[in-house]
């Protein structure tokens, strides 16, 4: 019987407990540190994916960097988004110091002039699209003899070394996330086996805001995710509209207190005491912008589970995407009740059929 209960147990934490600390690497990226080199992503079977030329590498860092940038662990990603990836470098005097990537045509007023690699990739696709990193993901650099060495403020990538993120996906983690859209509402995960409670709404968003970001982003997509925000595109690409998801310590950041009073942010609080801030599921090690609608990546499965996607009910009705809404408009979403956030993914759920490539 004692037996019987041990393995009653083991299946339980097996099935039943989410386990948000086994990532896998899915591909790396590889960005050379000089102009007219080519970004590319590289498989771990050797297929490669060229991503864009390098117009411009970072002569510097940028510090300090945005308030979330120093919750970051030093030398990973601690921003993706449509726009931009930051990788935090250091942190100094609780401040973070970064590097970035950017698009050749974007807005990202948090990257700095000389601290970035300039990419000649389209905003929203490739590497900041169905390509990008997860919150989290190891950033290092690699010298022309092929060994690695970690990404300093002191040593910035060279010419004939490379910057190498480890882009990876945690199999075993949530497949999506709901959010009950008012006070004391319940944010819950789901996952293989079952679903947990992991926070409450403090204060449900009820606008649409000017996210400059959204712009290249389709509407019930992500935009970005760091260490403190979700925001969510709720406008065409072209137009410019959103929304964000920040947890409640963030709320308090000198430039987040307006939170409080405007309608364009959801907070959000842990249940179980601990910050959420940098903490998986929702501020690490999950999402990304995610894969335009043609975009193709190395086979169906991930084409398909890495194209974003956000939902809702309207006054408690059926799920569905967002309307098309732009602007600022403090009460365009009075009647939102609910809010789900879907996890990328990579291959098929249960590994149940083989499609091969998809072409």
């Amino acid at each position: 019987m004692e037996v019987k209960k041990l393995i009653t147990a083991i299946w339980l934490i097996w099935f039943c407990v989410p386990a948000w600390a086994r990532p896998e690497e899915i591909f790396r990226l590889e960005i050379p540190a000089e102009a007219g080199g080519m970004a590319r992503a590289v498989r771990p079977d050797g297929q490669v994916k060229v991503l864009g030329k390098v117009l411009r590498v970072p002569t510097a860092t940028r510090y300090p960097g945005y308030t979330a940038s120093a919750w970051a662990e030093p030398g990973t990603v601690a921003a993706t988004a449509v726009n931009a990836i930051h990788v935090t470098v250091s942190v100094e005097d609780e401040k973070g110091r970064i590097v970035s990537l950017v698009p050749a045509e974007t807005i990202a007023p948090a990257a700095g002039t000389a601290a970035a690699f300039v990419i000649d990739c389209p905003a929203g696709t490739g590497l900041f699209g169905g390509w990008a990193p997860v919150v989290g993901d190891r950033a290092r650099v690699r010298r022309a003899d092929g060994t690695l060495r970690e990404l300093t403020a002191a040593q910035l990538p060279e010419p004939g070394e490379t910057l190498v993120v480890s882009v990876t996906e945690d199999p075993d983690g949530p497949y999506m996330i709901d959010f009950e859209n008012r006070v004391g509402g319940e944010v819950r995960a789901y996952w293989r086996g079952g679903s947990k409670a992991i926070a409450t709404v403090e204060r449900p968003f009820r606008g649409v805001g000017r996210f400059s970001g959204s712009k290249f982003q389709r509407r019930s997509a992500l935009r970005a995710n760091h260490c403190g925000v979700i925001c969510v595109s709720t406008s065409d690409v072209g137009d410019i509209g959103g929304f964000q998801i920040i947890p409640w310590e963030h709320s308090f950041s000198p430039e987040m207190k307006s939170a409080w009073e405007k309608t364009q942010w959801m907070i959000v609080r842990s249940i179980d005491g601990e910050k959420m801030t940098a903490r998986a599921p929702l501020f690490k090690g999950v999402f990304t912008p995610g894969a335009q609608a043609l975009e193709k990546l190395w086979d169906f499965w991930s084409t398909y589970g890495r194209r974003s996607l956000v939902m809702c009910r309207v006054d408690g009705g059926e799920w569905r995407r967002f309307d098309a809404t732009a602007g600022k408009d403090d009460h365009a979403f009075d009647h939102i009740t609910h809010l789900r956030v879907y996890a990328p993914f990579t291959r098929e759920p249960g590994k149940k059929t083989r499609l091969g490539d998809f072409r």
